[in-house]
């Protein structure tokens, strides 16, 4: 047996089992080897039925005294078994649900090892039960129970795969376990104390104790860490290596023209970015720089000065934006910025007729634009830049890796990168999804940005919100009204969608007012049109589902209702709320919410109560873990199997050194770049050895 051989043929499985296996994602050995357990169950103490408490998760044992059969269930389809044990001290009846195999073989007399939670009896006059089973034996009267005194892995199960199954076919594997491939070097595993790869798959999925299953947990997470930094970080190193970068003068009168012309200064936070950049741009190795900056903090600005910096040293730029009404908007102040310096702006989008994306094509390819701007047009067949030196991504995490390295292959050279992204992530995910970046901060926001006050009101104040917000439109304002969802029955809840709310308000309270309805599912054109008519003050209101989060900058909107607030995450709410607070009026955030759970209202609560876009980021980092993160940022990164990024800060940062100081010795690599490949390959399959 290998590693990648199917599970079918493994002992217990079978072609039958295999296909079931398959739609969970287990095709081959290893994947069954990795499909580790979501919880455990400590069965080394077995609680006496007289000490059982209704609402415990326990362990207990007793002889069968009788046993009970009977339908249920919609039509009378469901068989349910129900035993009762006694060992002496009380006692206990067990139920099953349509296990009809176990009919034959529940019999009075013999002993019954359970785990599960502990209830009431139904009509039992204070009997115990027990229904939601995690575990049992049945037992001969002299047999042992298997493991009691051990832990048992709980995995994610479906009702043809139960944990019966899971745990017989991987204790069959893990007793006869193939050959696993080193995959960190031996010095070192050594340094860090990581168990034999071999130990510390046993002990995660059948731990003889705790603190055994925390050192196979750390072992493992440590691994997966390691592998991804490693991959990361040397992409990052060969990328600097490249010998055809972009090495660019120090900043001169072009620069110092376009400062000298804006309408304010640069924060402190800006000039400090703007002084990585520089320094980057300046050096011989390619530049592969991230800029976070919260929503309004002046990203934009910094991007502006890096694409006249290289238009300066006799190159060109590009900048890419996730949607057309944002590159438009990009275009119109950079065209308006840059115009007077005497530098040639172009836009590239899919809505320009075939011969106007052709002349553009002809215009970059002749360097006849210096700057160009565009949404993923930019990557099309048939762009070739005469001299690209810098590459600009708005909204990284609207892009995947593959899209950005598409961008960058658009010239002869290789490019200078800036990514800049609104989303504030916390530093320990940043050093994960970005681990092949640096990484500057602009927190500071410009003088004047007026702070948004944000409300948390309950659903049955809509009239009175409504009111105002009416009030506010009368005086000349715009609005955004946002719902999670977008149509009447798109999810079993009770939820108002965006049509239904949409409807709801343009016949009814906002009949004298132009309200406008944009959603995801709309084509592109459409889409635009109304985004574009909103932006130009021709819709007063407009109802919409998240697609305005990211690409609408409409001065004039200075309020904002969310609809059900609490479906939605702190960072989204404050990318959501960053749509308003752009122009010289008061504005105002009102969250709707019932706020039913203790976590959804602190939620809120922290969101109302601050601005700070990288406090929120780390709040809701804590609150609702790194898994959105990851779905989020589209990085193109693995899942993580066992790592918990925020509680394995520790191993990560260890992970990360490990990878650094394997790194700095290129003997290392031969034995390290296969790995990467055959592990990840749909992610570092583009490093090479040399």
């Amino acid at each position: 047996m290998q590693i990648n051989d199917d599970i079918q043929y493994l002992k217990g499985i079978g072609p039958k089992k295999a296909k079931l296996m398959y739609g969970l994602g287990i095709h081959t050995v290893y994947q069954l080897l990795t499909y580790f357990p979501r919880a455990y169950e400590d069965q080394s103490t077995l609680t006496p039925i007289a000490a059982l408490q209704p609402g415990d998760r326990a362990t207990t044992a007793g002889t069968i005294v009788s046993v009970s059969d009977r339908t249920g269930g919609r039509g009378g389809r469901m068989l349910i078994l129900t035993a009762m044990i006694t060992d002496g001290s009380g006692y206990l009846t067990v139920t099953w649900f349509n296990q009809k195999y176990l009919k034959t073989k529940l019999k009075p007399g013999k002993r019954l090892f359970v785990t599960g939670k502990v209830e009431y009896a139904y009509g039992g006059r204070g009997q115990f039960a027990m229904s939601q089973l995690n575990g049992f034996q049945l037992l001969g009267e002299n047999d042992a129970p298997e493991g009691h005194t051990g832990i048992l892995p709980v995995y994610p199960a479906t009702e043809k795969l139960n944990q019966n199954f899971f745990r017989k076919v991987t204790k069959t594997l893990l007793s006869d376990l193939p050959p696993l491939p080193a995959v960190i070097p031996d010095a070192i595993a050594a340094k860090y104390h990581l168990l034999p790869l071999e130990q510390a798959f046993r002990e995660l999925h059948y731990p003889p104790t705790f603190d055994a299953l925390k050192a196979a947990r750390r072992t493992l997470a440590f691994e997966e860490l390691y592998l991804i930094q490693c991959g990361l970080l040397l992409l990052k190193k060969q990328a600097r290596e490249q010998e055809h970068g972009v090495r660019h003068l120090e900043s001169g009168r072009l620069v110092k023209s376009l400062e000298s012309s804006l309408p304010f200064h640069l924060t402190h936070d800006q000039q400090k970015v703007w002084q990585e950049i520089q320094h980057d741009m300046q050096a011989k190795e390619p530049m592969r720089r991230l800029v976070q900056g919260d929503v309004g903090s002046g990203k934009t600005v910094i991007a502006m000065l890096a694409l006249v910096k290289t238009v300066e040293n006799g190159f060109q730029g590009t900048l890419m934006a996730p949607t057309e009404i944002l590159a438009s908007q990009h275009y119109e102040s950079f065209t308006q910025q840059l115009g007077p310096l005497g530098i040639r702006v172009g836009f590239l989008s899919g809505r320009l007729t075939k011969k106007k994306r052709e002349e553009v094509y002809a215009q970059i390819a002749a360097h006849e634009l210096d700057i160009v701007i565009g949404t993923h047009a930019l990557i099309q067949e048939g762009i070739h830049f005469a001299k690209l030196g810098l590459v600009v991504t708005d909204e990284q995490h609207r892009f995947g890796i593959a899209q950005r390295a598409e961008l960058e292959k658009k010239g002869t050279l290789t490019p200078d990168v800036l990514v800049m992204t609104a989303t504030p992530i916390p530093r320990t995910m940043t050093l994960t999804v970005y681990g092949d970046l640096d990484v500057s901060q602009i927190k500071e926001l410009p003088p004047g940005r007026k702070p948004i006050r944000t409300f948390v009101r309950r659903p049955d104040r809509r009239g009175l919100i409504y009111q105002y917000v009416h009030s506010q439109l009368e005086e000349g304002r715009q609005a955004y009204v946002v719902c999670p969802l977008i149509e009447p029955g798109e999810e079993t809840s009770s939820l108002p969608s965006a049509e239904e709310v949409f409807d709801e308000l343009r016949y009814g309270i906002f009949r004298d007012m132009q309200v406008g309805l944009v959603h995801g599912r709309m084509k592109a054109a459409e889409k635009e049109a109304v985004m574009q008519a909103f932006y130009e003050g021709k819709i007063q209101m407009l109802v919409s589902t998240t697609v305005i989060e990211v690409g609408v900058n409409v001065p004039n909107a200075s309020i904002m209702v969310i609809e059900h607030a609490d479906r939605f995450g702190l960072a989204q709410l404050h990318q959501l709320r960053g749509r308003i607070g752009r122009g010289p009026y008061k504005s105002y955030c009102i969250l709707v919410s019932e706020g039913k759970t203790e976590n959804a209202r602190e939620r809120l609560t922290i969101m109302a109560n601050t601005n700070d876009g990288f406090q929120l980021a780390e709040e809701d980092l804590r609150l609702r873990g790194p898994g959105q993160f990851f779905g989020s940022m589209q990085h193109g990164l693995p899942d993580l199997k066992v790592a918990d990024v925020p509680g394995d800060l520790d191993v990560l940062l260890e992970a990360r050194q490990a990878a650094l100081d394997t790194l700095a010795d290129k003997k290392n690599l031969p034995f390290l770049v296969p790995i990467l490949r055959q592990q990840y390959h749909e992610h570092f399959e583009n490093i090479i050895e040399a």
